[in-house]
This record gives C-alpha cells, sequence and structure tokens, in this order.
C-alpha cells in the first residue's frame, strides 16, 4: 500500500506561484562568431531572447570582420562542433534549430548528423552570402549544404540573389526566378518552406515571400531602406525559430517574424564606420514625444511605487 502524503509535505502543500515557474523554450543555434554583434551567434542570442525564448549557442567558426565587411574566417573541427551540440542536447530540452554559417564541409556533415538524431524539431536554415570564401572550398560547403541540411530543412531563408545562386546556378532567363520556381527547387532538395527576401518589386518597395512548391504562402511588402544593413537575415531567421519553439503556425510565425525584422531594421544603429546593424531591443527603448523629440527628464512620481510592467514579448 502506497503512504500517505504527509499534509505538511512542502511538495504537497507548497502554493502554486511558490512552486518553479517553467523555463522558456530553447532554441539550438549552430552559428560563427561574429565579434562585431551583427549577426551569427551574438545577433542569433539577442533576437531570440528579445522574442522570449533561449538560445543555445554552438559555436562553428569565427568569423573576421567589422562592420562593413567580411575578412576571413576561421574553422572549428567538427567533432568540436559536434560535441558542443551533444553535451547541451543531453541536458536541455529543445523546441526547434537555427543553422546559420556553418565553416566548411566537414562541420556541415557533424551538424547534419546532429540534426537527424530530432526530426520532430522545426529546422530554419538562414543561407547567407559566403562570397569570401575560396571558390572550390565555397562549392564543398554549399553542395554538402544543399545534400545534408536542406533535407532536414523546414524553411529555408534567404536574400533573393544568393537563393537564387545556390538554388538555381543555371538560371538564365531574363526574368528573375519567382518565390514558387525556388520554392520548387528547394523541395527537390528536401527544403519544405523558402522564406526569399529582398524581392525586388517596380516601386520603392521589396517583397519577402514564404512558399512551397505549390505557390506563395503569406508574405510581407517593406519599402525600400536606403541604408545598408548587416545581420538582417540571421535576426529574420532566429526570430522565424523563436516564434517555432512555441508553438506557432508557420504562416504567423513568418508574419511576425518579418514585422519584427522591419522594426528591428527601422530603429537600426550605426556602431561604427560600416553599415547599420539591427536594433533587436526596439520595443525595450523609451518612446519618443508626439514631436519625435527625446523622451522629457523622469520626474519621481510622489505616489507609491507601482510594480514595473513586463517588457513586451514578442508571442
Amino acid at each position: 500500500m502506497s503512504p500517505t502524503p504527509n499534509p505538511t509535505d512542502p511538495e504537497v502543500d507548497a502554493p502554486q506561484d511558490e512552486q518553479e515557474s517553467p523555463p522558456p523554450a530553447c532554441v539550438l543555434s549552430f552559428n560563427a562568431s561574429d565579434a562585431s554583434g551583427a549577426g551569427g551567434l551574438a545577433g542569433d542570442v539577442a533576437t531570440i531572447a528579445a522574442m522570449g525564448a533561449h538560445c543555445l549557442p554552438v559555436v562553428t567558426a569565427i568569423v573576421l570582420r567589422d562592420t562593413a565587411e567580411v575578412f576571413e574566417h576561421e574553422n572549428l573541427d567538427a567533432d568540436t562542433v559536434a560535441e558542443q551540440a551533444r553535451h547541451i542536447l543531453e541536458d536541455v530540452p529543445i523546441t526547434a534549430w537555427k543553422v546559420g554559417f556553418l565553416g566548411n564541409a566537414e562541420a556541415v556533415s557533424a551538424v547534419a548528423e546532429v540534426l537527424s538524431d530530432y526530426p520532430d524539431v522545426p529546422l530554419v536554415t538562414y543561407l547567407p552570402s559566403v562570397a569570401w570564401i575560396d571558390e572550390d572550398e565555397q562549392q564543398s560547403y554549399l553542395d554538402a549544404l544543399r545534400e545534408l541540411v536542406l533535407p532536414q530543412t523546414a524553411v529555408l531563408v534567404g536574400n533573393h540573389k544568393t537563393m537564387t545562386d545556390f538554388l538555381l546556378p543555371d538560371w538564365d532567363s531574363e526574368r528573375s526566378p519567382s518565390a514558387r520556381e525556388l520554392a520548387v527547387a528547394a523541395a527537390q532538395a528536401g527544403a519544405q518552406h523558402v522564406l526569399v527576401t529582398g524581392v525586388q518589386l517596380p516601386n520603392q518597395y521589396v517583397d519577402n515571400v514564404l512558399a512551397n512548391a505549390q505557390g506563395p504562402i503569406t508574405g510581407e511588402k517593406f519599402e525600400r531602406f536606403e541604408t545598408a544593413f548587416v545581420g538582417a537575415g540571421d535576426t529574420l531567421s532566429a526570430a522565424l525559430a523563436a516564434l517555432l519553439s512555441v508553438g506557432a503556425e508557420l504562416h504567423s510565425a513568418v508574419s511576425e517574424a518579418l514585422s519584427f525584422l522591419d522594426q528591428s531594421l527601422d530603429a537600426g544603429f550605426r556602431p561604427g564606420m560600416g553599415n547599420v546593424i539591427p536594433d533587436r531591443f526596439f520595443w525595450a527603448l523609451p518612446a519618443a514625444d508626439e514631436d519625435g523629440g527625446e523622451p522629457p527628464d523622469f520626474e519621481p512620481d510622489p505616489e507609491p511605487e507601482q510594480p514595473p510592467k513586463t517588457p513586451r514579448r514578442m508571442h
């Protein structure tokens, strides 16, 4: 016969509000270290935190760059990349992946093997431009990505030109391929969806389209910024992974991630002499007054202080 719980047992009688709160959703990101903070793991950590989730950052390479350009990168040993992930995965349950720049083909293979052990966890793969890499190394990297990571990818995110060069390298039509044509090519490699950004429109707008092999699903048009940004793709893909990690439907997650990116770019800042970086914490800044000036100096309230408001979450 099972013993009756003691009424004074703290595990039985503890009030609900005194019990431990559930942790935030966890997203594991494979990406490079980028000292500019514009993209890479620094961008992923900031974005995923801003969305209310927790990032588990796995370093794949070290990119040597400033806010204007990439100079070169140093790869980590593929086994080191995989072991970082396996140790934390044995401890922490995750609900989404984000893949960014993996460094070289060997690291792609190691990451793909880790991903394959968790087929039910949604994967967002970001396709950055890797134009700075030696041509032969670049080709082997992209071939490995296409063969090993795309078959496990729920959403492939990338700029229209970068995506075209990757998925349709022999495209020779005068017109640019549509999002559906890119999605068909991605589906042939195993990816379920593409989120194509920066589709040029014949006005001051650019389109951003989620599509699968059947056609477009959703998207948002942005007014074209005159400023050059760095880190936008990592921001969008990390935001999408964070939203999928809490169970958001794909079409609504894409719309919200695009809105988050648009506001991050609108509030972007230039920390150095190069490009502008997205401000992922735009929502935490004090609002300007109605005339567009700075907020007034804080005046102490004579009344008792109220508890601070919880920062706005994006889900």
